[in-house]
């Protein structure tokens, strides 16, 4: 049996080279959710934190994503680094990120992303730029002179794995793939699979 901190180890040390190769957002990570009906939905969010009880990325509790989330708790990430000829897919549940490090998380952001969450109404449709607009300019008067309150529509969620590979390039794409697979137990099971 694999001790449970090895994929969490391994995915830090390949962050830490991620960071030094790639100067501007080397913690963006396409996130795959599921609507009712299954359909797959994707997009880039930033990944904020990370131990051992998985990854963590912020966002608009009311977007598309927060819906899906809601609804279908299991979500699958995939960090791709060309520079490092790498990725890892990270397959597992999905749970809320406490409200104390919702907060602490959204203190630490700056003033104007924190208003900008007050006045975006993510993934709605947007009939005129100037609605926008005008939710920003009484955010901003709602606050002067405050602290930013976290919205109540905003925080976080935590991609608790039970699956996470590490790929890398090799010649002639037989590309290196290694999977840990969580056991009922809470320890890993490292298999190979081919290219």
């Amino acid at each position: 049996m694999i001790p449970t901190s090895v994929p969490f180890e391994r995915f830090a040390q390949l962050f830490e080279v991620a960071k030094r190769a790639i100067p501007t957002d080397p913690n963006a990570v396409q996130l795959a959710t599921v609507d009712a009906r299954g359909r797959p939905s994707l997009r880039t969010v930033l990944m904020k934190d990370f131990d051992e009880r998985g990854w963590v990325f912020y966002s608009n509790k009311n977007s598309r994503k927060g819906r899906e989330l809601a609804a279908q708790p299991f979500a699958a990430l995939n960090f791709y680094w060309p520079e490092l000829a790498a990725q890892v897919r990270i397959e597992g549940t999905i749970q809320d990120v406490p409200e104390a490090e919702a907060d602490a998380y959204f203190a630490s952001r700056p003033r104007e992303s924190q208003l900008g969450a007050w006045a975006s109404r993510q993934s709605e449709i947007l009939t005129d730029r100037s609605l926008l607009e005008a939710r920003l300019l009484e955010a901003t008067t709602k606050f002067e002179g405050l602290p930013v309150a976290r919205p109540p529509h905003w925080g976080g969620w935590r991609l608790h794995p039970d699956r996470v590979e590490f790929w890398k390039a090799h010649p002639h794409r037989l590309h290196w793939r290694e999977v840990y697979t969580r056991n009922p137990d809470g320890g890993w099971a490292l298999t190979l699979l081919n290219p």
